[in-house]
């Protein structure tokens, strides 16, 4: 099969677990290099000895997206490595879900700076690299992917600052994707429903009693059928953008 991104290379944030981790290895398997951004270094070279041992090229970049000085650090050791970028995934993210009357600020915050900040901030940092690898081949085009949620098109009870943030993600792709086209830039944002990760993990258990009680005996998605979707924009024709796309469970209402 043709390695469709031979010759490119990518930044994926969040890849040690999840939707980054199952994205890293599928960009890696179009035959892209691939640089694995995050904060977990262990799970980081676990991910890029897999990469390697099948043939691809991996960088493990240990990195806090929070802050911007972090951010572009990792962009700038992302280019020095590999040469090149082609491909931003901005998949980190965290979703602490609860009451808004009393809530603990701290969580607001750190949602605000890892799932909206921290994707502002590489963004930032990759557009300039993004740009250059557009008008170069092999593809002429570049990628930003932007991961939001369903939780970015409506908002729910329990959920209103991840909401906030995700909403957030969708109007900053957008008027990003605007200010880019001409450039051969593309911007997307997928939003995945109920996704089988981590990310629930993160909140009490009265909380993820609630989430499992929410959505009910449902058959969920998995990270690869987002990485599924993340490789399929990236790989389309240089004429066709895929702006914006939904991804649900089947049964999910």
């Amino acid at each position: 099969m043709t390695r469709r991104l031979e010759g490119t290379a990518a930044l994926v944030t969040g890849a040690s677990s999840g939707i980054g981790h199952a994205t890293a290895l599928e960009l890696a398997r179009e035959g892209a290099s691939v640089a694995l951004v995050g904060r977990r270094e262990d799970r980081l070279t676990d991910l890029a000895a897999e990469i390697s041992n099948a043939g691809g090229k991996a960088l493990v970049v240990p990195a806090d997206i929070t802050t911007a000085q972090a951010a572009a650090e990792a962009v700038e050791r992302t280019v020095e490595n590999l040469g090149r970028l082609d491909i931003l995934v901005n998949n980190a993210g965290l979703m602490l879900l609860g009451p808004a009357p009393g809530a603990d600020l701290n969580d607001w915050r750190r949602m605000i700076d890892i799932n909206l900040m921290g994707l502002m901030y590489t963004a930032h940092a990759a557009v300039p690299h993004l740009v250059k690898a557009a008008a170069e081949e092999p593809r002429q085009v570049a990628d930003i992917v932007n991961i939001g949620s369903l939780a970015g098109r409506n908002a729910y009870a329990m959920s209103a600052v991840y909401s906030a943030t995700k909403f957030g993600v969708g109007a900053f792709s957008e008027a990003l994707r605007q200010e880019l086209a001409r450039q051969h830039v593309r911007v997307s944002v997928v939003e995945p429903g109920s996704v089988d990760t981590e990310l629930r993990t993160h909140n009490p258990d009265v909380i993820q009693q609630h989430i499992i009680s929410a959505l009910g005996d449902i058959e969920r998605l998995q990270s690869q059928d987002i990485a599924d979707t993340v490789g399929y924009i990236v790989t389309r024709p240089r004429h066709v953008a895929v702006a914006e796309l939904l991804v649900r469970p089947t049964e999910q209402a």
